[in-house]
């Protein structure tokens, strides 16, 4: 059985759930996601909490079983507190403004590049920082990802967008490997 699977998901007092045959609904302040359950995946409330259950030991219900608890607990704790992720940028001339629902980023190209915030997050810049929450963990991480795209960390000065917690490591250049020999 899935360790992380078989563990019971406990429910907030705030989260109200709605489980039908096919789907999981779960609403909190910050929002409302609706989850559809995978065939032979069951979903079932004991006291205050939930239990997701597998109908057999097929090798794809198995791989479903944990995937399905975990995408569940997201949601809840999605609609109950959300997520943040954080990026830095760093770059002689690198700025970023947010507004109108859409990210603007000078990032040394000739032009400025905009990405469209989606409408479910939202995304602030405070100094060398870009801030993005939501409800939606894949949502979030998705939009980093994507903003992340347009200038990744360069290992030599460390210029470029880069998660708050990632940790560039950086190499010497040509000329201070000839000074070292």
């Amino acid at each position: 059985m899935s360790r992380i699977g078989k563990r019971k998901i406990i429910i907030p007092e705030n989260v109200s759930v709605e489980i039908a045959p096919t789907s999981i609904s779960i609403s909190g302040p910050r929002g409302e996601k609706t989850f559809q359950l995978s065939g032979g995946i069951n979903v079932k409330t004991i006291d205050g909490a939930l239990e997701v259950n597998r109908l057999d030991d097929s090798k794809n219900l198995r791989s479903l079983h944990g995937t399905t608890k975990r995408v569940i607990e997201n949601i809840i704790a999605g609609v109950s507190a959300g997520f943040t992720k954080k990026l830095d940028f760093k770059g002689v001339g690198y700025t970023v403004i947010s507004s109108d629902g859409n990210l603007t980023m000078r990032l040394g190209y000739s032009h400025p590049v905009v990405v469209p915030i989606p409408d479910n997050l939202t995304a602030t810049v405070i100094k060398n920082s870009i801030v993005v929450e939501g409800n939606s963990k894949e949502d979030v991480g998705a939009f980093c990802a994507k903003v992340r795209e347009f200038r990744k960390p360069e290992v030599y000065k460390g210029k470029g967008i880069k998660y708050h917690d990632e940790f560039i490591k950086k190499k010497a250049g040509k000329t201070a490997q000839a000074v070292g020999k």
